[in-house]
């Protein structure tokens, strides 16, 4: 693991947080999951413009320069073929419940070795669950963003792996389905893409955007509306994405068989060649 805590170089050992870090007491934290491919990180200011919105929305403190150059010598010294990279950003040190001023605000960032997914799960598909639990928003008022405050998200992705799934989809109590735990979902009608529409419970993925744009390029027509779990079972193909597995097809949910087809893969292509 290679660990960049405020612009420094650090071991793993040595990158630690005071007891009362708005991290530890309240996961009040902003960040960004990214991916590399030795060297190149990629969507870099993608990434950066996400999480500047939320610091600019919940009042962080932010320094899109500062980080952005310790991003880049950190991936300057990656040497895996793929990496992922996770940055944090925090407010510092509270004081009972007051936001500490912006001089306590820090920033991590850790990098390791990411495993590519195998060449079966892209081609065959990858097992689903549905969420034990509910999707929620505490700040419904503001545009979704990626908060360390991720219990709903941890729940659900442990529940997948413990019924040995790849990813678990969230759905609401009127049989809506909305978004993986750690992923945008897409489904495929011959050439018509849908996807459920970004907003208070629907994360606008990285990949997502990357996703509608070669499928725009690439002639499909687009929806993003609501989509049923009915629809999700009836429909000639369904995916996944996220800035780190990109695009992967769902080949079951809940032990019943999802279509599988070849378009999901042409776009996978799209936004590879992009």
């Amino acid at each position: 693991m290679i660990v960049n805590l405020n612009g420094r170089f650090v071991s793993p050992g040595e990158a630690r947080v005071p007891v009362d870090d708005g991290t530890v007491l309240f996961g009040e934290s902003l960040f960004e999951t990214m991916k590399a491919r030795r060297q190149n990180l990629l969507f870099l200011d993608e990434h950066l413009d996400r999480i500047e919105l939320a610091a600019g929305l919940l009042n962080f403190p932010f320094s899109r320069e500062t980080i952005r150059q310790a991003l880049m010598e950190t991936a300057a010294r990656l040497e895996s073929p793929a990496s992922r990279l996770r940055l944090t950003v925090s407010r510092g040190s509270f004081s009972g419940l007051i936001f500490p001023p912006p001089s306590q605000g820090h920033f991590i960032i850790s990098a390791v070795p990411y495993r590519e997914p195998t060449q079966e799960e892209r081609l065959g598909g990858i097992r689903c669950v549905f969420a034990p639990n509910r999707r929620v928003n505490p700040l419904s008022h503001l545009p979704q963003m990626k908060r360390g405050n991720y219990a709903d998200c941890l729940y659900a992705a442990n529940h997948a792996l413990s019924r040995g799934a790849r990813e678990a989809l969230f759905r609401t109590d009127d049989g809506l389905v909305l978004e993986g735990a750690t992923s945008n979902l897409f489904l495929l009608r011959g050439r018509t893409l849908a996807t459920p529409p970004a907003g208070e419970l629907v994360l606008a993925g990285i990949m997502r955007r990357q996703v509608l744009s070669a499928a725009k390029r690439s002639g499909f027509a687009i929806e993003e509306r609501e989509v049923s779990c009915q629809e999700l079972f009836a429909t000639d193909e369904a995916f996944i994405t996220n800035s780190l597995v990109e695009l992967l097809p769902i080949g079951s949910l809940e032990g019943r068989a999802i279509s599988r087809g070849e378009a999901s893969e042409e776009l996978r292509q799209a936004v590879e060649s992009f």
